[in-house]
Parts: C-alpha cells; sequence; structure tokens
C-alpha cells in the first residue's frame, strides 16, 4: 500500500476529530492486517473506484459513539439514538471529503461512494495485494477506530492517460 495514498486520511481524520471535539487526538496501535475485519461498535464504509480502489471503515464502540455525537449535536443522545449512527457516517464523509481533496490535487482520479453503515460483524477481507491499515485515534470523547484498504492501478491511470478508459472524477 502507497503511504501517499492513505496519509491524507490519517491527516484528515485527525484534523476533523481534533477541530470538531475542539480536544487534542493521539494517533495509536497502528498495524497492518490481512485479516477481516472485526467491526466494534457503530461503523460506516465508504467505498472508492477507479485509479484507486478499496474502502474506508471508521468505527466507534457504542459508547464513544454516542459521546461524539452528542458533542457534535451540542446535546446527550442515548447509543440507540438514529443520530449517532448519522454522525458516524457524517464524520466519515468530513474526514473523506478533506482526504479527496488532498488526493484529486495529486492528480489522481477515482470515484467515492456515499458512506453506508457497516453492520455486519465481520468486514471485507484484504487481499493479498491490498492490505489493511488499521490505527486508533485516541480522543477525550473516546477511541474512532479507522481501516484504511486501498490500492493504486496503474493500469486504469495509463488506460485513462491513453484515452482507453473514461477518467474518473472525485
Amino acid at each position: 500500500m502507497k503511504m501517499e495514498l492513505i496519509q491524507p486520511f490519517i491527516n484528515a481524520a485527525d484534523a476533523v476529530l481534533s477541530q470538531g471535539l475542539e480536544s487534542p487526538v493521539t494517533i495509536e496501535n497502528l498495524s497492518m492486517e490481512q485479516e477481516a475485519y472485526r467491526r466494534k461498535g457503530v461503523a460506516a464504509t465508504i467505498a472508492l473506484t477507479g485509479e484507486i480502489e478499496g474502502r474506508v471503515i471508521f468505527d466507534l464502540a457504542p459508547e464513544s459513539a454516542a459521546r461524539i455525537a452528542s458533542r457534535f449535536a451540542g446535546s446527550e443522545l442515548p447509543e440507540s439514538d438514529a443520530l449517532v449512527r448519522e454522525t458516524v457516517c457524517e464524520l466519515a464523509n468530513q474526514v473523506i471529503g478533506n482526504a479527496v481533496s488532498s488526493l484529486n490535487d495529486q492528480g489522481f482520479r477515482f470515484r467515492v461512494h456515499p458512506p453506508e453503515l457497516h453492520t455486519s460483524a465481520d468486514g471485507p477481507r484484504s487481499t493479498e495485494d491490498t492490505e489493511a491499515l488499521v490505527l486508533s485515534f485516541d480522543t477525550s470523547s473516546g477511541t474512532v477506530f479507522v481501516n484504511i484498504a486501498l490500492r493504486y492501478q496503474p493500469d486504469l491511470a495509463s488506460a485513462a492517460s491513453a484515452g482507453g478508459t473514461p477518467s474518473l472524477a472525485g
């Protein structure tokens, strides 16, 4: 996995979380995994297709999701509130939006799909050509787990530049 593909997601998550929660954020437990992803609580998955292909999962324990959603909403929310799940998807949207801007500025062409709630216990398994970077962001409201599994497909990039395939806008 190319670091230039994943660093914008790490930077964006750090910025969105620290600004949104108005407190410092620390990155912890960085690892590479090929096993299937196991959901920890309330999770949103965003898929990317094109020159950059894969997915990013944002996952929060139910208590952390409720605390973070409450901070964003400005009032206390129970873990079962639908707004908690919507906040996790919106948080994923904000992070992805910031990361996409950076990747587009670097010339990558890809499509970002809307976030979907990740409800199954196990997520997609990484493949031999796509490892997942797993890390956690420790915030004042709880831990946010991020699982990034992306690959760069240079054959799509060269086909697009040769006029073989239409370019995908980010």
